[in-house]
């Protein structure tokens, strides 16, 4: 059984949602191994995995679409394992919009007001500060096949908003949409997030749109939580090497710890930051495309030959072949001497830019 603990945001939001234990098996298939965390009011946690990783399935126990095999959910101090999905106040918002396509832009988003019994001014006043807080104002009476994607989006958002739940849960909301109204989409989602003071639970594959919407990144692998913190933590110090390799680009460079402080791997022997050690004796050195650079360093360098030329704008990516056919990647920012293809380079890195990790 793996429990992970994990205490609010910052060590200062009261709890908003705690997680203990929770755990689903279908038959002999562990969907979610017992997992234990806790969410701070007003925190965005995001849940970021592969495919199969137990982050839906995480998501569903919280809300109750699924009942779980162990384990309790506590929403504002009161045990709702029990509870239907349809009392235990939360709001849900799936990448299929789910609009009322006989209701205009303002009714959808009073449906679940009314649903409520809210009187009729509270839902009238409700909904137009709601309008206002999507920009939709001015399409209020307009009917979903009237908007465009990313208006359909933020009416499904706003219709989650309008009745203030405890806790609103998005489960890829934004995985129908292009990369730049995704984009779009993610400021929007920070803004809203930030204007209204939501606890939020985002579900996403996406590692980007993790990084730049969470306050904290719990990431899930192979049905368990594998590192929780914030965005910074989880690029800049991963704990294992499938969290270097899922956020982000890393170079990573696999071998047995040496008496001397060193890691000796198939591509050389390379020095251990301060304080770094392997407790079985085996480990991996991660090293980000950023902090490599042209020219041997004392220590910690490799060579190859130069595979591919990524010109993206603010940076070029160079991608070298190794030795043993392992690829190295290196970013290279405006003004930086850009090899040839085929070009035999050397890179190198300095030791405390590395991470060591499992």
């Amino acid at each position: 059984m793996t429990v992970v603990a994990i205490q609010p945001h910052g060590g200062e939001r009261p709890p908003k949602l705690v997680v203990e234990g929770l755990c689903k098996r279908y038959g002999a298939t562990t969907a979610l191994e017992a997992s234990s965390l806790s969410v701070g009011e007003g925190e965005f946690l995001t849940l970021l995995g592969p495919s199969g990783s137990g982050k839906t399935t995480l998501l569903q126990l919280i809300c109750g679409l699924v009942e779980a095999s162990e384990g309790r959910v506590i929403i504002d101090g009161r045990d709702q394992s029990r509870t239907p999905v349809h009392q235990r106040d939360i709001g849900l918002v799936f990448q299929h919009y789910a609009l009322f396509p006989h209701l205009t832009v303002a009714e959808n988003i009073a449906f679940p007001l009314k649903m409520r019994g809210r009187a009729a001014a509270e839902i009238a006043r409700r909904v137009t500060d709601t309008l206002e807080m999507v920009h939709l104002g001015h399409l209020a009476q307009r009917f979903p096949r009237e908007l465009s994607g990313g208006q359909q989006q933020r009416v499904a958002l706003a219709r989650c908003f309008v009745y203030q739940p405890s806790i609103i849960l998005m489960d890829e909301p934004l995985g129908a949409l292009d990369k730049k109204l995704r984009e779009h989409m993610q400021i929007e989602i920070k803004r809203l997030h930030r204007e209204s003071g939501a606890t939020i639970v985002y579900v996403t594959h996406d590692q980007e749109e993790a990084l730049a919407l969470s306050d904290r990144i719990c990431l899930m692998n192979h049905a368990r939580i594998e590192q929780l913190g914030t965005p910074r933590e989880i690029y800049e110090r991963p704990r294992t090497a499938f969290a270097a390799d899922f956020i982000g680009i890393s170079n990573i460079f696999r071998g047995t710890a040496t008496a001397n402080g060193a890691l000796e791997t198939a591509h050389g022997l390379f020095a251990l930051p301060d304080g770094a050690r392997c407790d079985d004796g085996k480990g991996a050195l991660v090293i980000r495309p950023e902090h490599l650079h042209l020219g041997a360093e004392a220590g910690n360098s490799v060579s190859g030959t130069v595979s591919e030329i990524v010109y993206a704008g603010s940076e070029t990516r160079i991608i070298a072949r190794l030795g043993d056919g392992a690829t190295l990647v290196l970013r290279l920012g405006p003004g930086e001497t850009v090899p040839g293809l085929d070009e035999r380079i050397v890179a190198g890195w300095q030791r405390d830019k590395a991470v060591l990790v499992s």
